[in-house]
């Protein structure tokens, strides 16, 4: 009867242990998660925050009775603290009665997660100041927003969490300030000119500061924030939410002799599978293979998580399944302004000596008599030679993110700008133009 110890009970820890379960009836599947909440879907938090929808338990796809009940071993507030891999063993605590114990394991899954990354700056830990990273912080984000007394919400960072946050806080009614510290938003996420764009939208919806670095949070009398200090002025704020980004959680894989990224993030093959045997890895502790790169990246998302977990469950009872890739798919709502990207951006192109071609249109979405068309901004990135596509990049307050959905499959099937330029795509004056935005695109390839 094989043992599978799953760290971590998340997205990729519990679509492993589901799959897992259905695959191999007889099978030990024990899950080790140190809080206790399982199966929940921590993209939701923004907008538990924001009011749009009322119980932070519709986060919970799954609950833990439910899983318990699937035939899991599940365990919350377990921390697992070390992994011996020579004798295929993890020291566990039972946080609730403060006991030590060692189990031991067949197969072995790190899905840690990541955590977010604190500045080390004077006054981080003062009152009204927090994360939106786990379960807990949105419910008490949400508490704290209540009080009438906290209208200036200063969020540091400006990437998909941190402008998700602006867009739920700006929605309950509060002054929202981002500040960032790069002259741009969401990272390396986007090219430069559709960054840009985005700036220009938040900047109608929020107070945003390029450039600044944050140096100090300063505390009233009863120890809470009242301001943030950056080298080119100061904010009022009576609440700040860190956001400036995440690292892969993996302490406990590096003293383990397990081999990471540069980012710290653990190193798996297409099959999951660490440098040691019988230890596999996935989601955002996890480096997941790039269908584009044909190489191992990092990217901290929901998506690439739970399929990777799912995959690796196979192998995990004794398969040798193979990821089929990502494509680092994401997307957001900023405001009103829908952004959307896939595969990869011209300046990963540049930076790996790919010899691409690149294309952008200004289109609607659909037909201009019908009522509230709205203008879509569209960027594809494809091979010089073959002219297949290998990314895309839109922008629009309607009609967006579907579309690169789209794009998304054209790259899966090795489909050129070309014959995107001739796909049949659905029509009617409600929808699309007769020439879709993206047959636009296409067409507009040279």
């Amino acid at each position: 009867m094989k043992k599978v110890i799953i760290i971590g009970g998340v997205a990729a820890g519990m679509s492993a242990a589901a799959k897992a379960r259905r695959l191999d009836k007889e099978a030990i599947i024990t899950v080790y998660e140190k809080t206790d909440v399982v199966s929940w879907g921590a993209c939701g938090m923004p907008y538990y925050v924001g009011g749009f929808y009322e119980s932070p338990n519709t986060m919970i796809a799954r609950t833990a009775e439910a899983t318990i009940k699937s035939g899991i071993d599940l365990k919350v507030k377990h921390e697992v603290l070390k992994i011996d891999a020579k004798n295929k063993k993890v020291l566990v605590k039972d946080i609730i009665n403060n006991k030590e114990f060692e189990d031991n394991y067949d197969s072995l899954l790190i899905a840690t997660g990541a955590k977010s990354i604190i500045p080390n700056i004077p006054n981080i830990n003062i009152g009204n100041v927090s994360t939106l990273k786990d379960f807990s912080d949105s419910i008490n984000m949400r508490e704290k927003m209540k009080d009438a007394n906290i209208k200036n919400v200063v969020i540091l960072g400006a990437g998909f969490i941190a402008i998700e946050a602006a867009h739920a806080l700006k929605h309950i009614g509060k002054n929202v300030t981002i500040i960032q510290r790069s002259d741009r938003v969401f990272g390396n996420k986007f090219d430069k000119e559709f960054s840009d764009m985005v700036i220009e939208h938040i900047k109608e919806n929020a107070n945003l500061h390029l450039n600044e670095k944050v140096q100090s949070l300063e505390a009233d009398n009863n120890n809470n924030v009242k301001a943030v200090v950056t080298d080119k002025g100061k904010y009022d704020a009576d609440y700040v939410v860190v956001a400036i980004g995440v690292k892969p959680n993996t302490d406990l894989a590096k003293d383990a002799g397990i081999k990471l990224m540069d980012n710290g993030a653990i190193l798996v093959d297409r099959e999951g599978k660490t440098n040691i045997d019988s230890i596999y890895a996935a989601g955002d502790c996890a480096s997941i293979y790039d269908k584009v790169l044909n190489d191992q990246t990092y990217a901290a998302l929901a998506t690439g998580a739970n399929k990777l977990g799912r995959m690796v469950a196979s192998n995990l009872v004794g398969g040798h399944e193979k990821f089929i890739g990502s494509l680092t798919s994401a997307c957001i709502l900023a405001f009103e302004l829908e952004a959307a990207r896939t595969g990869i951006t011209e300046e990963e192109a540049k930076k790996r000596n790919i010899n691409y071609k690149t294309v952008t249109v200004k289109d609607l979405d659909h037909t201009h008599y019908y009522p509230d068309y709205q203008d879509l901004h569209i960027k594809l990135v494809y091979l010089a030679d073959s002219r297949k596509i290998i990314g895309g990049q839109i922008l629009g307050k309607r009609g967006a993110v579907l579309r690169a959905d789209v794009i998304a499959a054209c790259i899966y099937a090795g489909l050129t700008v070309d014959e995107l330029g001739m796909l049949d795509l659905c029509y009617a004056p409600p929808f699309a133009r007769t020439w879709d935005s993206l047959n636009v695109a296409g067409n507009a390839a040279k």
